[in-house]
């Protein structure tokens, strides 16, 4: 198994080499694919067609994610005429990649968010480089993040262990979002970081007061082995597809399941999950085998 320092100090050279040409190292484009699915879960109700825009792991920084490149995004999500647009977190750049990059001011990425229209409304879960971006935030084991603040500003709702009901052509659904799963560094367990998170799910489900079909917005996908059936479709982002994918392998997954959540439509017992591979990076500026992508998901078709 390769660790992700090893990939990283393998292509670190490479990376560095290209930062002067103002693109992804070994050559990820700055275009913007949209990767779309259609499918109709169980417990879907017949007749209910929704349609959902989802942003994940944004990484805001100069000149990988500039302001111009987010509101470019924003101009891509809103000609899909999607019913909900469903941002999962990561906005700001990270540590890691700070080292390559110029930072972009929360007002500013939170801004072009900002020009994102849906019938629906648009609606936020934080990611854990959110959270790990303050100091001050980690030391006192809670919110509020200047990234929630800056989406909140910026007219986005931001969900945190919370859930809402919606209503498209007369029919109900539940949008639940779940506290990130990884908000605050706890300790090192054989070499390996471990988190506390401040999800809460059993606690969020609740909330879903009726019948009707519930869509739950995560950051990490690997709650996704928790999820009931009551849940008819959770979305996540995170991996990032893995970010580097060497002919069609990811040799590192930030996840404790590995490759299980690492991209894509996965159905477990008749239960659904999409895993977006976002748009940005983490670490360093590289992306290989795995595009940024806009992901649209119809569900009821």
């Amino acid at each position: 198994m390769i660790t992700r320092r090893q990939l990283f100090q393998g292509l670190g050279a490479a990376s560095a080499a290209s930062i002067g040409f103002g693109g992804y190292a070994l050559a990820e484009p700055f275009e913007t694919t949209v990767t779309r699915y259609r499918l109709a879960p169980p417990r879907w109700p017949v007749g209910l067609a929704l349609k959902l825009a989802v942003i994940a792991d944004l990484h805001a920084c100069k000149p990988w994610m500039s302001v111009e490149r987010i509101e470019g995004i924003v101009a891509q999500v809103n000609a899909l005429g999607a019913d909900c647009v469903l941002l999962l977190g990561d906005y700001v750049a990270g540590r890691g990649i700070a080292r390559y990059s110029e930072p972009v001011a929360h007002r500013d990425w939170a801004g072009a968010l900002g020009g994102l229209r849906a019938p629906l409304g648009v609606h936020a879960v934080l990611g854990n480089h959110d959270w790990w971006e303050e100091d001050a935030v980690q030391e006192r084991g809670c919110g509020p993040t200047k990234a929630g603040i800056a989406l909140e500003n910026a007219g986005i709702t931001v969900h945190e262990n919370t859930c809402v009901r919606l209503i498209k052509d007369g029919r109900p659904f539940w949008l639940a979002g779940l506290g990130d799963q990884w908000a605050f560094f706890k300790k090192r367990w054989k070499g390996r970081p471990l988190y506390d998170g401040i999800d809460d799910l059993g606690a969020t489900l609740a909330l879903a007061s009726d019948d009707a079909p519930v869509v739950l917005m995560a950051h990490e996908p690997d709650i996704f082995a928790q999820v009931p059936e009551r849940v008819a479709l959770t979305v996540a982002g995170h991996t990032h597809g893995g970010q580097v994918r060497l002919m069609g392998y990811a040799p590192v997954v930030p996840s404790k399941f590995g490759a299980r959540y690492v991209y894509g439509h996965v159905v477990e017992e008749e239960r659904n999950l999409i895993v977006s591979g976002g748009l940005g990076c983490s670490g360093i500026p590289v992306r290989f085998g795995s595009p940024p992508e806009i992901v649209m998901i119809e569900l009821g078709v």
